[in-house]
């Protein structure tokens, strides 16, 4: 197997493993699948993977010899402030949404993502693009429609409002890629990472005086898992970015909606109804393509 493809597949299973335990965490006593767990509010998941990202990443900038303020602050700050905004919504979504709904919206970041770079770095976007990413947010739509149309109570119900918020997670997380591609020619890869944990701490040590769980027994494993699970998908997301091209890796990026799907379903009974599998289909189709697309046009540029 090609390794980019392996890479990509393990990176994917790493933030299948993350998405799990922010919403087992987030469910607390409502889940069935460990007894005795407590409520843990979004910010204060944000919060320890953060410490861990701070902590690794310090480590290797130091033993780098790098600046950890970077050189182009400006961008760096946007994508910390866009990043930590985005995660924590995320984070909350997964919480009140479907794990499936809430990783298919966060996939539409690279949709927006596109729109973004477009607007702010004026690159060209072909018009069979356009039709994918059309074809995208028409995806959404149906998974919007479940919501007046079905009245069975057997399907999981799609709450509009953490609908709307996943897409605002999706579109904030899209302007932290605009910057990532922004800073690519300026700054280090591992300060460009840096950056996240570097506003995610303060602020949410801030929302955290409001809402706060004291870790308790098993709860602080699930909590590191969360936070070292992270940083090995970012790990395998990175090298599978240097071994292979971006064509080839792509569509097994998107292989997390379908690990998402099957874990939703058997791990917490979230069974959708006919017209939100489709919708879901549908987007994966649109951003699958797009993202295809985009990577053939860079290529051959």
């Amino acid at each position: 197997m090609n390794k980019g493809i392996l890479y990509i597949i393990l990176s994917g299973l790493c933030f299948l493993v993350v998405n799990f335990f922010v919403k087992i965490l987030g469910a607390g006593p409502d889940q069935d699948i460990i007894d005795n767990i407590q409520v843990y509010p979004g910010h204060e998941l944000v919060l320890v993977r953060s410490v861990v990202t701070f902590v690794i990443s310090w480590s290797v900038i130091r033993y780098r010899g790098l600046s950890m303020w970077g050189v182009n602050k400006k961008w760096l700050l946007i994508r910390g402030i866009a990043g930590t905004i985005a995660l924590t919504i995320f984070f909350y979504t997964i919480h009140e949404i479907p794990l499936a709904i809430a990783i298919v919206v966060q996939n539409l970041s690279p949709i927006f993502t596109v729109i973004l770079a477009m607007i702010l770095l004026k690159e060209r976007v072909l018009a069979l693009q356009w039709f994918f990413i059309i074809l995208s947010f028409a995806g959404v739509g149906l998974i919007a429609l479940d919501q007046f149309i079905s009245s069975d109570h057997e399907f999981e119900q799609i709450s509009f409002f953490w609908l709307g918020m996943g897409l605002i997670s999706a579109f904030v997380a899209g302007i932290a890629y605009v910057a990532i591609m922004k800073l690519r020619t300026t700054d280090a890869p591992i300060v460009i990472v840096m950056y996240f944990p570097m506003v995610a701490i303060p602020l949410m040590i801030v929302f955290c005086f409001f809402e706060f769980t004291m870790p308790r027994g098993i709860e602080w494993l699930l909590l590191l898992i969360v936070g070292v699970f992270t940083q090995f998908a970012q790990v395998y997301m990175t090298k599978a970015l240097h071994e292979g091209a971006a064509a080839t890796i792509t569509p097994f990026k998107y292989l997390g909606i379908i690990y998402a799907f099957i874990v939703g379903l058997f791990f917490f009974g979230e069974k959708l109804s006919l017209l939100v599998e489709v919708g879901i289909a549908i987007v994966l189709i649109g951003v699958l393509t797009n993202a295809f697309l985009r990577a053939r046009k860079k290529s051959a540029a």
